[in-house]
This record gives structure tokens, C-alpha cells and sequence, in this order.
């Protein structure tokens, strides 16, 4: 069918753009995903919706044709959720703190997914200090124990969806793929996806989305867009359990000068050094990541109480 009469809808500038039902969204996102529309109409899409914004019911369409189309990780032991870390950002002046909270949640027991892919050309990825860290990326999803790490290309999880990720290349331009791939649940069974924001409209939008899908996430604020929280920080956290809100903590005043411990270098070998360090206790946890570590765990065994 094409999606020409979808751009022709949301492509009309910021006043006159109109938007996609839930449907509607699904529709014009599988076609994208699966290969089926041309560049110039993948770049059209891409630039209206950078110009409108995306609303709930279209990024819940969206996330329907991805849910409908991606691999899926076995549901995890005991009913226990598979712990969902996106990391797309990457390190840009502080060190990139995911692979410790994945570590730092693993010791705690919980099976623990990092996905991702580089959208950002001189950050220092998350993937590359797991890497570091011997923990290599799979080609394909499998069964995740409590207590492990395990780290996924996007392009693995679902090829179409990379490609879309990689049309910032090309454009300059975030894409909904941006906002959607930090949302996605690869698992077959429960899971909770640890999200993060940036801008306070996110916020909303976010909430709103997992909402509406009855998702279980937490949310906060993010560190140069990596959902490790900021360790300089105690931010606001907002849960969604089968999508019902509840704050957990609202944000702390003030901001460390310094972190005990923390590298003043980001690149990987520095990162990696750090992270061995707390987990081994020769420098201390920080006490956001702490902090983080501890809604996510009581979540998840919320989560896993009512699987039961």
C-alpha cells in the first residue's frame, strides 16, 4: 500500500500536521521495518515526525509493529522479569556508568539484557566496557540465569529497526526509532524496562506510553541519555507497574563537586578499571546507582510476587 498517504497526513508542518491513530502508526512503522516503503519515503517520514512529535497512540503503534517483529528472550525463572537496560548514548564527559548498574543488578540476583547500537559516532559505548568486562555480544537471544549479564545488538533483536536507527546518519536528525527502541521488551515472558529522559516533554510522553501499554518500567532522568542514573545526583523515579504510575522518589537537591573514585577519564580501559573496582569494593558504589539498584530490585520481586 505504501505509506505516502500517512506522510501526507503528518507531514503539514507543526501546525497543520495531523495525527495517526494507534493503527494507523502500526501500519506506517511495520511497512518501515520491514523494508517495504523507499528511502525517500523513510526519509519523509522521518523529517515529519521530527517536526510534529510523536504522540501516545503513535508511539504505542509504533511499538506494536516492533513488539509483532523483534526476537524474544525466553521468559526468565520463578516468574522473575528479565531486566531491560537500552543503552544508545554512550559516555560524552562522564564515564558511561550502564555495564556497572547491569553488574551491580546481577549481583543482586536479577537477570539483566543490555541492547543497543552505536547513534552517536565519538561516544564511548556501553557495549565496548562489556566487552572489556569478557562479556561478548550475542548473535541471538537466549535464555538469561538470574544473576547474568547478557548484551544484544539492535540489528539481532530486529534488522529493520536498526536500519531506521541509522538513518541519523543520513539526516541529521533523531528518529521515532530513537524514541521507541529504549521502549522495547524482547522477552517472551514478564520484564521491566529501565528507562531514562532527557528533556522534561519526554517525560510525558514516556509516562503516558507506558501507560497506556501497561507496561512495567522505571523512570528517571538519565546521564548523557544512558538510563545509569547521573552519580553526581539523586533524581526523581517514577514506577509503572502493568501500567499503573507511582513515584518512588522525588528528586534530591544539590549536585557532587566529585564522586569517590569515579575516573576523570571515559574511554573504555578506564571505564572497565572503575567498574572492576566497585564490584571487587576497592571504591565505593555511588550512592545514586545505589539508590537506582535498590527501586529496580523491590520492583522487580513486586513483579515477580504477582507472576506467582
Amino acid at each position: 500500500m505504501g505509506i505516502s498517504h500517512y506522510i501526507k497526513e503528518i507531514g503539514r508542518g507543526a501546525r497543520g500536521a495531523k495525527a495517526l491513530d494507534r493503527a494507523q502508526a502500526a501500519d506506517l512503522f511495520g511497512q518501515v521495518l520491514d523494508g517495504r516503503v523507499s528511502d525517500l519515503e523513510v526519509g519523509a517520514f522521518c523529517v515529519a515526525m521530527r517536526i510534529k512529535g510523536e504522540t501516545v497512540d503513535e508511539m504505542c503503534g509504533f511499538l506494536d509493529a516492533v513488539q509483532e517483529r523483534i526476537a524474544r528472550f525466553p521468559a526468565c525463572a520463578e516468574g522473575r522479569p528479565l531486566i531491560v537496560l537500552p543503552s544508545y548514548n554512550g559516555a560524552r564527559k562522564l564515564p558511561v556508568l550502564t555495564p556497572l548498574l547491569a553488574l551491580l543488578l546481577a549481583r543482586e540476583g536479577e537477570a539483566v539484557l543490555l541492547h543497543g547500537m552505536r547513534t552517536e559516532a565519538r561516544r564511548v559505548l556501553a557495549s565496548d566496557v562489556l566487552e572489556a568486562l569478557d562479556i561478548s555480544m550475542l548473535t541471538a537471544p537466549k535464555p538469561i540465569a538470574p544473576g547474568e549479564v547478557a548484551q544484544i545488538s539492535t540489528a539481532a533483536l530486529l534488522p529493520g529497526l536498526a536500519r531506521l536507527l541509522a538513518v541519523r546518519e543520513a539526516i541529521g536528525l533523531r528518529t521515532p526509532a530513537h524514541s521507541a527502541v529504549k521502549l522495547i521488551t524482547p522477552c517472551a515472558g514478564p520484564s521491566l524496562v529501565v528507562a531514562s529522559y532527557t528533556h522534561a516533554e519526554y517525560f510525558e510522553l514516556l509516562g503516558a506510553t507506558f501507560a497506556a501499554r501497561g507496561a512495567h518500567a522505571l523512570l528517571s532522568r538519565g546521564l548523557e541519555g544512558e538510563v545509569a542514573a547521573d552519580p553526581r545526583r539523586q533524581p526523581r523515579y517514577d514506577a509503572y507497574l502493568a501500567g499503573a504510575h507511582r513515584l518512588l522518589q522525588d528528586q534530591g537537591p544539590g549536585t557532587l563537586e566529585t564522586v569517590p573514585g569515579l575516573p576523570a577519564e571515559i574511554d573504555v580501559a578506564s571505564t572497565a578499571d572503575y567498574t572492576r573496582r566497585v564490584l571487587a569494593g576497592q571504591a565505593p558504589v555511588p550512592e545514586a546507582l545505589a539508590q537506582q539498584v535498590r527501586h529496580i530490585v523491590r520492583l522487580s520481586r513486586e513483579i515477580a510476587g504477582e507472576s506467582a
